[in-house]
């Protein structure tokens, strides 16, 4: 598909942007700023599409405050995964100097690319400092029509997808990519033979779905609505399980597991569901850590302790916090060869920005959902 090549903003012109004050979704609003410049190793790029996570709309809400280490500014502009096109590169560092002189890092006016959580965490483990420049929280975020990027916060997106689908692959598909393969050697990843259990529909849940399945995994999908569980199974879930009709679901993944249990667990539902999870994960299985939609506290008064719930099934509990820049660029080339395109749930106009951020809280959404920012 071809894309027109990125033309230098008109002199003049100012950057809109949703801003949050951290204190509700309801107070979220838009404001403008002045169209910036870019400098050395810096790109401009123009906002097309940006989709929204959980996360966002708990940095709306100011209750994103789980890492002790990192603080956020009064006023911010949401939100971190966004597609856009190249206007302007800034002129490079000389070579001598410079860490980004790899072919990777080069980027002209007129290319689609996909933001980095972290612009600074190229690749191995994510450290504090890198947390301190995730885009949308702490570091300014993308729901604005234009943004200066770091060339090494940039990817190129394959050309296959939309850019509402691309916007959709920075933080739900790659932490679905890093929940499957962070374990493994030697970038092996997810085949055949492994059964995956995804709790939920959400975006995170949905990539597993696609990634595991396109792999040969066999794919079990929890969720509380049957017509959801019927769009799992049409997008290769191998079974589904209604939690709400089902409540002891760690018992119906033990029975169509022949007692064996799931290789890998995508645990989003937190307090009331981790303990459901260790039940019925493999023995030596792991279960990613994701997300907390359920609570970050349980209620229970008889609670085992987490080591023994662990070492009862030689289980590996594993936070994932998306991942590094290179796993990225591996997971992309995963995604075109197997051609796999991204669910979006529902695409709102940059003027909706505030009732995009009211529906993905509802929970009432299957896959993503996005706010066109260029139409």
């Amino acid at each position: 598909m071809a894309h027109p090549h990125g033309k230098a903003p008109a002199q003049g012109q100012e950057v809109r942007q949703w801003l949050t004050g951290q204190d509700g979704l309801e107070n979220l609003k838009m404001g403008e700023a002045e169209m910036p410049v870019p400098g050395m190793d810096e790109v401009l790029v123009e906002v097309r599409a940006v989709s929204l996570n959980y996360r966002d709309t708990e940095v709306a809400m100011g209750l994103y405050n789980h890492h002790a280490s990192v603080s956020h500014p009064t006023l911010l502009v949401p939100c971190s995964d966004m597609c856009g096109l190249v206007l302007s590169v800034g002129p490079p560092s000389p070579p001598s100097s410079s860490p980004y002189t790899n072919p990777l890092f080069r980027l002209l006016p007129g290319d689609r690319v996909l933001s980095t959580f972290s612009p600074t965490h190229l690749t191995g483990t994510i450290t504090p400092s890198d947390l301190a420049s995730g885009l949308g929280g702490p570091a300014p975020g993308v729901l604005c029509t234009h943004r200066i990027f770091p060339i090494h916060g940039l990817v190129k997106v394959p050309e296959y997808l939309t850019d509402e689908e691309a916007s959709c692959l920075p933080i739900a598909a790659m932490t679905a990519w890093m929940s499957l393969n962070c374990m493994r050697p030697n970038g092996e990843i997810i085949g055949a033979g492994e059964t995956v259990v995804c709790q939920g529909t959400g975006g995170v849940s949905i990539a597993g779905l696609q990634i595991a399945s396109a792999a040969g995994a066999t794919v079990i999908v929890t969720s509380s609505s049957d017509e959801k569980l019927e769009r799992a199974t049409k997008l290769g879930a191998s079974e589904t399980i209604n939690y709400k009709t089902n409540p002891s679901w760690d018992a119906e993944v033990l029975a169509k597991t022949g007692d064996e249990g799931a290789d890998v667990i995508f645990e989003l539902g937190g307090a009331q569901t981790l303990r459901r999870s260790f039940e019925c994960v493999k023995f030596g299985g792991l279960i990613a850590c994701i997300g907390y939609l359920s609570g970050k506290q349980d209620d229970s008064e008889d609670r085992t302790n987490t080591n023994l719930l662990a070492l009862k099934r030689n289980v590996t509990l594993k936070g994932i916090l998306n991942g590094p820049r290179d796993r990225l660029e591996e997971m992309l080339k995963f995604y075109e060869e197997k051609r796999i395109r991204p669910v979006v749930d529902r695409v709102f106009g940059f003027e909706e920005g505030g009732e995009a951020f009211k529906y993905l809280f509802s929970g009432g959404h299957f896959g993503k959902v996005v706010v066109r920012v260029k139409e």
